[in-house]
């Protein structure tokens, strides 16, 4: 059982999305002290990753995906199921799972470093599920 479920709405087809303060909020109350969180995304046209959340390089991340894996491409997916091909490569690039180790309570990520939402099919409401992993 998650020990959060967050849920992140999205308002483009991609987007990035800093979820790292939810997640922290999240954590707040339940008794977590050392251990190593599960962040991860039950979607298969959505992602998660750690990196910086600067607005620049969220817009950069979108356009490097927009170049990678266009939308415009012959893929068999496509061919009389959702158009969403390129969203589903996309998703599988970057991950569907993150780990993040936390010490007295606290998401121990880096000076630059927060916890990404990559929305690859959206608009949507996305479900963000964290789970405790190990706890010393």
């Amino acid at each position: 059982m998650p020990l959060a479920t967050l849920r992140v709405t999205t308002a483009s087809r991609t987007s990035v999305h800093p979820i790292g303060q939810q997640i922290q909020n999240a954590l707040e109350g339940k008794g977590v002290g050392n251990g190593l969180l599960l962040v991860s995304v039950p979607h298969t046209t959505c992602a998660v990753t750690l990196n910086e959340p600067e607005a620049g390089l969220l817009d950069d991340f979108a356009q490097a995906l927009e170049r990678l894996v266009p939308w415009e491409g012959r893929y068999a997916h496509n061919q009389g199921a959702e158009d969403n091909a390129a969203a589903h490569v996309r998703a599988n690039l970057i991950g569907h799972q993150a780990m993040v180790p936390v010490i007295d309570g606290r998401l121990q990520v880096g000076v630059w470093q927060d916890v990404l939402l990559m929305e690859c099919d959206g608009p949507r409401t996305r479900t963000v599920e964290v789970r405790l992993l190990a706890e010393a």
